[in-house]
This record gives structure tokens, sequence and C-alpha cells, in this order.
């Protein structure tokens, strides 16, 4: 594991212990313990606040997670035009449910806040990547892109 390098990167950049965060992520689909610790090292601060950050934010992760992390938003917006059954047609395409990791760990399903994409509800991101106007028709060939 190279989080030590990724992490030291971003030791003089202010803010950086989030941005390092997102890097370590980014090469491992979430925040291993052992980079968490390092980075409280590194940015000289508490290992308590180094979680602090680590947790705080929706799109960080200290739990292993799948190669694709599908988020869809739980606003408003998008519960009243139909997240519910978009959510259930994941969850049987997947065969898991909400906050679970496919067994052969493909997907993870996870919820979010708004996305911004409020013009074209329900909204769900794939990687980060945004699927606006989502029904539970359009699931099946989503994840084909991604299987």
């Amino acid at each position: 594991m190279d989080y030590k390098g990724i992490i030291a990167k971003y030791k003089d950049v202010p803010g950086g212990i989030i941005e390092a965060f997102h890097a370590v992520q980014k090469q491992f689909n979430y925040l291993p313990e052992e980079a968490i610790v390092e980075a409280a090292k590194i940015f000289n601060v508490p290992v308590a606040e180094a979680y602090g950050v680590a947790t705080f934010y929706s799109y960080l992760s200290v739990e292993p997670r799948g190669k694709n992390v599908i988020r869809i938003c739980e606003s408003a917006p998008c519960h009243i035009a139909g997240a519910d059954e978009v959510v259930a047609a994941l969850e049987r395409e997947l065969g898991i449910m909400m906050g679970e990791t496919t067994d052969d760990g493909k997907f993870t399903l996870e919820y979010t806040e708004c996305v911004g994409q409020c013009q074209a509800t329900p909204v769900i991101t794939v990687n980060g990547k945004p699927y606006a106007g989502v029904s539970p028709a359009q699931i099946a060939a989503i994840l084909a892109e991604y299987r």
C-alpha cells in the first residue's frame, strides 16, 4: 500500500488532509485505517481529528467498497420522483441492499444527498458520473456499462 507517498504530496497544501484523503480513496476506493493514522502524523493532528475528517464527509468512506460505487440521491425531489423504485431495481439487479457491496467486489450501493441534478430526478451516480431521470427499467443497461 503506497498511501504514505500519496498523503505526503499534500503536506504543505492548505486543507491538504481532505485532498490527501480524496487521492487515497481514488487509489483504494476507501480510506484504510493505516492511511488515516499516517495522515494524522503528516498533518500533525490527533488521530481522532483525522478520523473526524474522514468520517464527516459522505463521499469519503472508511469501509472497503466495491470497484463501482453507485450512489442514489435521497433528497425530497428524487424521493418524490420515484427514487424508492430505482433503489428496489438496483437491489434486485445486484442482489444486495443499500449500504452493501457485492460478493465479487464490483458494486457498492450508497445513499447520498443532493447531487445538483434536480431538473431530472431521480438521479444516481456511478463512480461520480451522474445519470439523471433514471427509471427502474434503465438500471440493467446502466449496470451493464460497468460489468
